[in-house]
């Protein structure tokens, strides 16, 4: 019998999230991304949450803008700041022509999505250029984690259980490079990471990406 009194998924759980009270936000992903995109292009956010990053690159690159988001809360803050947003789900076939943005973005969203291979297709059909960023599970404190404790890391959940996280699923840098490299017509031009602390922690991270990189951004170019 189903108890239906169970509690539905809410602000606690990223997995419906609910931005009504996180109408705007800055991230350390966003200044990478603002680097990677050049001046008055045309860009889409691919799960833009509360369209924080897109005010600002409407506001430092003069861009043009859009934006899907699963939401109805975030798409709803998105329209009030007078984005121009869509609701949706973002591993579909997306009704936009070919190549029509220079930039498609998911930050931090494609371990979330049930198709991710579809998601990284259709932004490689859509536009120019690909900007990806993602929890990369291989960080080493995943793996001590998993090895000392013998449960589900917690590191790149950001607070989440694996019972309450929207992350279904859970790759490394390696993995995602396996892939890329598996795909025709995508390559790597960039590559930057957060956190950057500088020092010989960054080097660490530099030479040893897998291990240490907390979350990676790729700038990919489709040809």
């Amino acid at each position: 019998m189903i108890n239906k009194n169970i509690d539905i998924p809410g602000i606690d759980d990223n997995r419906e999230y609910d931005y009504s009270n996180n109408k705007t936000q800055i991230r350390a992903e966003y200044e990478h991304i603002l680097n990677f995109v050049s001046n008055n292009a045309k860009v889409i956010d691919l799960g833009c949450g509360n369209g924080s990053l897109l005010e600002l690159l409407k506001e430092k690159k003069n861009a043009e803008t859009y934006g899907i988001e699963l939401s109805q809360s975030g798409v709803d803050i998105c329209r009030a700041k007078e984005l121009n947003v869509l609701h949706g789900r973002i591993d579909v076939k997306l009704d936009f022509e070919d190549k029509f943005f220079d930039y498609a973005i998911s930050n931090v969203t494609i371990q979330m999505v049930m198709y991710p291979e579809v998601l990284i297709s259709e932004m490689k059909r859509i536009s120019k250029y690909l900007i990806i960023s993602f929890p990369n599970f291989a960080f080493y404190r995943n793996r001590l984690d998993l090895l000392i404790n013998g449960k589900m890391p917690t590191s790149t959940l950001f607070g989440y259980k694996w019972y309450d996280t929207g992350h279904l699923h859970q790759f490394s840098i390696n993995d995602f490079l396996a892939f890329i490299e598996k795909r025709e017509g995508l390559k790597i031009r960039n590559w930057q990471f957060v956190p950057n602390p500088g020092g010989w922690r960054s080097l660490l991270m530099k030479h040893f990406p897998n291990l240490f990189q907390v979350i990676p951004i790729f700038l990919l170019e489709s040809e």
